[in-house]
């Protein structure tokens, strides 16, 4: 009698999203559905992302977290809501407050309680903006309110939880799943595509990625299990919006004369105006952690434009002889 192997497959972890609509979470979901069950959350825009099931869910209301947490399970919740806006938070204090950290309150405890790892993607503005490197280790000193809320937040999840991996980053950008709701990075390509002139800060200085770099880490540490780790990531190199999109218009072969230098509003906590005096503000945010405990090297900002060229773009550029990692390759 021959032996029969039967050979079963690996199960797929669940991934929650709260937060799916986002410009954030709805990256995400595209970019993991491949190797992961995912499951999102909205609140007031219903989504449609094919292969990924959204249900509502306020994260205010702590029997709805419970609620959709109890009826999936998942191995890992991603919390992806929350006001990402410097001005928008300064001007909405409260509702900033309440989506940034008391949602994450709730989902951090209810994840507890059904043992699935919290994922909470922070900012390199929990960091006051000084000329210099930031580490993991240094301690946060936001001086505006959104940072304020993300540097609550990243204290909450390392105190309270026993099962986190906190990502904490630079500039993200991307399409957004919304039509009518536009990323910064979406009106750059609008203004140039129309001709229009496009005025941009240069007094903000930060690193730029495209938001699926950040996919492919978090892809890399739910395979590899990583748990209760803090993560600094963010391109090599930093600009201000306005370098930005002067890079994005050489890469892209649009106009570069439309872009304007500009400055915008940056609403400084009132109890840290004092203590900055300098005009510009710098995070750049230290990111051999990351490269030394996954073995990727991250990229360059023009890298990661190069990149979302291929991806927006459909022509894949590639380049030799660099050394095999996990699986991903910053050129």
């Amino acid at each position: 009698m021959n032996d029969v192997t039967t050979i079963v497959p690996k199960r797929k972890k669940t991934i929650l999203i709260f937060g799916i609509s986002s410009f954030l979470g709805s990256n995400l979901a595209e970019f993991l559905k491949k190797d992961f069950r995912i499951i999102g959350t909205f609140n007031k825009t219903p989504v449609h992302i094919p292969g990924v099931l959204t249900i509502p869910c306020d994260v205010l209301q702590k029997d709805e977290v419970q609620l959709v947490l109890f009826a999936f399970k998942p191995d890992i919740a991603i919390y992806a809501v929350g006001m990402s806006s410097l001005v928008d938070c300064a001007l909405r204090e409260d509702m900033a407050d309440a989506l940034n950290t008391s949602g994450l309150f709730n989902v951090v405890d209810y994840c507890a309680r059904y043992k699935t790892q919290i994922c909470y993607i922070s900012s390199g503005f929990v960091f006051s903006g000084e000329k210099k490197k930031y580490l993991e280790m240094d301690i946060p000193d936001p001086n505006t309110s959104y940072g304020k809320t993300q540097a609550s937040a990243e204290f909450y999840v390392q105190k309270t939880s026993l099962n986190y991996v906190l990502f904490r980053c630079c500039k993200l950008y991307g399409r957004s799943i919304t039509p009518k709701r536009h990323t910064w990075f979406e009106l750059i390509q609008r203004g140039l595509n129309k001709k229009d002139h496009v005025m941009l800060d240069d007094y903000v200085n930060t690193g730029f990625l495209d938001v699926y770099y950040l996919a492919m880490i978090l892809k890399i540490c739910f395979e590899k299990e990583v748990k209760n780790r803090l993560f600094q990531i963010s391109s090599t190199d930093q600009m201000s919006m306005y370098s930005f999109a002067k890079k994005y218009a050489e890469t892209f072969s649009d106009n570069p004369t439309f872009i304007d230098k500009g400055k915008w509003t940056f609403p400084i906590l009132a109890s840290q105006a004092a203590t900055h005096v300098a005009e510009n503000f710098y995070y750049d945010m230290d990111v051999s952690n990351i490269e030394g405990f996954l073995n990727i090297k991250m990229p360059t900002i023009e890298e990661s434009i190069q990149y979302s060229f291929g991806r927006f773009k459909g022509v894949k550029k590639t380049a030799s002889g660099q050394k095999k990692s996990d699986g991903v390759n910053f050129i």
